[in-house]
């Protein structure tokens, strides 16, 4: 029978798991130091507790630790990492080194049943969610973890569909007994569950990520099928009533399309939309994706388009294009691993 991993436990669920083999509660926090805070690969390896309380969790327990099967590395320094995920399903984590920052991208689902038209983690459907121990592990199993100064919750899924993991992890990263990061580098990106945005906002102090892409409803629908059940006016209602502080950063994604979204128009009804939300729009350009109706605007209409907002006075920043040579959009690099592996088994 597998063994239970305690990597991704809390300090709450550490500290139950010892009172129920018979340990004292405080070697739950013991057992959390050695999880998050040094490197041990296993139970064994956790010397400040007694030869008897290891064997007693070695019986039921493992570290749980899994290794990236597969690394590409962009030109730019950018690294895509393949995991395997629930049996034969594959997940990918972005590294983005950048000076003196190395900002980590992780999945927080296998697949995602979202359908958005430019994604294409959306073509593979949804498989499942993630543990807490499988988003960190995306993090922590990759030799550049000790360098890591930002966590950004934008691969693979929609964080908000997976709430209670997904707060898990966030606890465990920024707790004094996990790994004690500043919860402002941190942020999750949704496409606007607004009931899971709710909850995240009142429980982490994580910074927020709205993926937008039109500020017009009926075109939303078109690209977002989330649109006809979570209305972007009133995501927008939900974070305009939230007092963020000043510490605390929301920030809206915008891929620009070509003809669809990036007029003057749609400048217009942005600044509307926005008026009066201390934010940040962050513009990106289109990864292609095989198939796609879509295509990205020139550079020169982003420039413009970005000009344009800022001088109405609303934040707008052009995201830099990474890894475009190693399968950089989101899901290209593991839906290929999956086509791969099914005419194998085929």
């Amino acid at each position: 029978m597998a063994k239970e991993k305690l990597f991704g436990k809390t300090l709450n669920e550490l500290k139950e798991i010892c009172i129920g083999i018979g340990m004292p509660s405080f070697t739950g926090r013991q057992i959390a130091q050695w999880l998050y805070q040094k490197e041990v690969f296993s139970i064994d390896g956790m010397t400040n507790l007694s030869a008897k309380n290891r064997e007693q969790l070695n019986q039921e327990y493992e570290i749980g630790l899994e290794s990236p099967i597969r690394v590409q590395e962009s030109s730019d320094g950018t690294k895509k990492y393949l995991f395997n995920a629930k049996g034969d399903n594959f997940i990918e984590t972005a590294m983005i080194p950048d000076s003196d920052r190395k900002t980590v991208c992780v999945s927080s689902q296998v697949g995602c049943k979202m359908g958005c038209l430019f994604c294409m983690t959306a073509r593979q459907g949804f498989q499942a969610n993630l543990t807490a121990g499988e988003i960190i592990n995306q993090f922590r199993s990759i030799p550049e973890w000790p360098q890591v100064t930002n966590l950004v919750y934008m691969g693979m899924g929609e964080p908000f569909d997976n709430l209670n993991e997904v707060l898990k992890s966030l606890e465990i990263l920024t707790s004094d007994w996990g790994y004690g990061m500043s919860p402002k580098r941190i942020t999750v990106s949704t496409i606007g569950i607004i009931p899971g945005m709710k909850t995240f906002l009142e429980q982490s102090n994580c910074h927020l990520a709205v993926s937008m892409h039109t500020p017009f409803d009926e075109e939303r629908k078109k690209l977002m099928p989330v649109e006809q059940v979570y209305a972007l006016e009133e995501v927008v209602k939900h974070i305009r009533a939230f007092d963020f502080g000043l510490q605390r950063r929301v920030s809206f994604e915008y891929i620009m399309f070509k003809g669809l979204n990036d007029t003057p128009r749609h400048v217009k009804e942005l600044i509307r939309l926005l008026n009066g939300i201390r934010c940040r729009l962050n513009l990106i350009r289109f990864h292609p994706i095989p198939d796609s109706p879509l295509e990205g605007s020139s550079d020169e209409t982003i420039m413009e388009f970005k000009d344009a907002l800022n001088r109405k006075g609303l934040l707008t920043t052009l995201r830099a294009s990474r890894g475009q040579d190693i399968y950089a959009a989101c899901g290209l690099l593991s839906t290929k691993e999956l086509v791969k592996k099914q005419e194998r088994d085929y």
